[in-house]
């Protein structure tokens, strides 16, 4: 086809793009999270920038989302239900086709397999039969090896995204993300994305800012009605409304200060406003909730202004939340 335009299909490897959006909402000093329609903005610039040709040239006609997802009955007992519609809808809105498979259990551990293989059939399929001039790849996983190999004997030049971090993530543990470099090697294009989007960002570039979530994240609950305590009230049965500091924030998790237990909470459980916004010792009302794991937990939760105590009741409550064991 002699055509001046550059067309570029997108393929996502759905949990690899979600850790790192999770990774710059929680870790990375920009709290935010990677706007979709954002990043293919960047593409776009992206693209034209390395194929020397004007953006209004460069086009993604073709984008598609690989993910392992949970059973609707798992994923309402994990409270991710939400969460997993929300996204859906987001791909949805800008056109993004999804691709689904079943999460597997193995080991007692939920496992993602032949996300890989699908991925890289229909990568090629499409590359065959749209005429990509360009696919890009957000992955990081050696096994896209083959698949980049085939796409380099057809005349399809590969852009990977690929980014390389490392954090401690809320249980103490090294969290690592850097693309095979098996990978870096086979592409036309490899993009360091941490480094383009740091820099583009203390430059204040505006298609990295674009790239961002500028709005908080919707609440998975309707706002509680406020009440007007004047101190730390317990958790009593699922449903009761309670009020409390918060004794730990780590990585998107976090723990009510309740006696005798702490209680366990997460981003989803916010019912207004931005996680990133609260700190230790701030004071939120909650409600009682039970987890997968049938243990009692905070939902619902949202910032509220400290209740109104005098001395003798502040340092009990001070001694009480110092006293407590935490739930990990």
């Amino acid at each position: 086809m002699n055509s001046p335009l550059i067309r570029i299909g997108v393929f996502y490897d759905g949990n690899y793009f979600l850790k790192i959006s999770d990774y710059y909402y929680f870790q990375h000093d920009r709290k935010a999270r990677i706007s979709l329609e954002g990043l293919h903005e960047f593409i776009r610039h992206q693209v034209a920038e390395e194929e020397d040709v004007d953006v209004r040239l460069s086009q993604i006609i073709d984008s598609h989302f690989f993910r392992g997802r949970l059973s609707a009955t798992e994923a309402r007992d994990k409270d991710r239900l939400f969460h997993d519609r929300l996204l859906d809808d987001i791909l949805m809105n800008l056109g993004i086709t999804t691709h689904y498979m079943p999460l597997k259990t193995r080991d007692g551990r939920l496992q993602e397999k032949g996300i890989d293989v699908w991925l890289s059939l229909e990568a090629l399929e499409l590359s065959l039969h749209k005429s990509f001039d360009v696919v890009v790849l957000i992955a990081g996983d050696s096994d896209y090896v083959p698949l980049i190999k085939k796409l380099n004997t057809i005349g399809t030049r590969v852009m990977l995204l690929n980014w390389d971090f490392k954090y401690v993530d809320f249980k103490g543990e090294n969290r690592v993300t850097r693309a095979s470099q098996q990978l870096l090697e086979q592409v036309t294009y490899p993009t360091q994305m941490h480094d383009i989007i740091d820099q583009g960002l203390s430059s204040g570039d505006e298609v990295i800012e674009g790239m961002f979530v500028n709005t908080p994240e919707p609440a998975a609950f309707p706002s509680a009605k406020p009440v007007r305590p004047t101190g730390p009230t317990a958790a009593g049965p699922v449903g009761t409304v309670g009020i409390s500091t918060i004794k730990n924030l780590k990585n998107g998790f976090g723990f009510v200060v309740m006696p005798p237990n702490n209680l366990f909470f997460s981003y989803a459980d916010m019912a207004e406003g931005d996680f990133n916004d609260l700190h230790e010792g701030d004071w939120v009302e909650f409600t009682v909730g039970r987890n997968h794991r049938d243990e009692d937990c905070a939902r619902q939760v949202r910032k509220v202004a400290p209740p109104e105590m005098d001395g003798d009741e502040y340092g009990e409550a001070e001694h009480e939340s110092a006293s407590s064991p935490e739930r990990l």
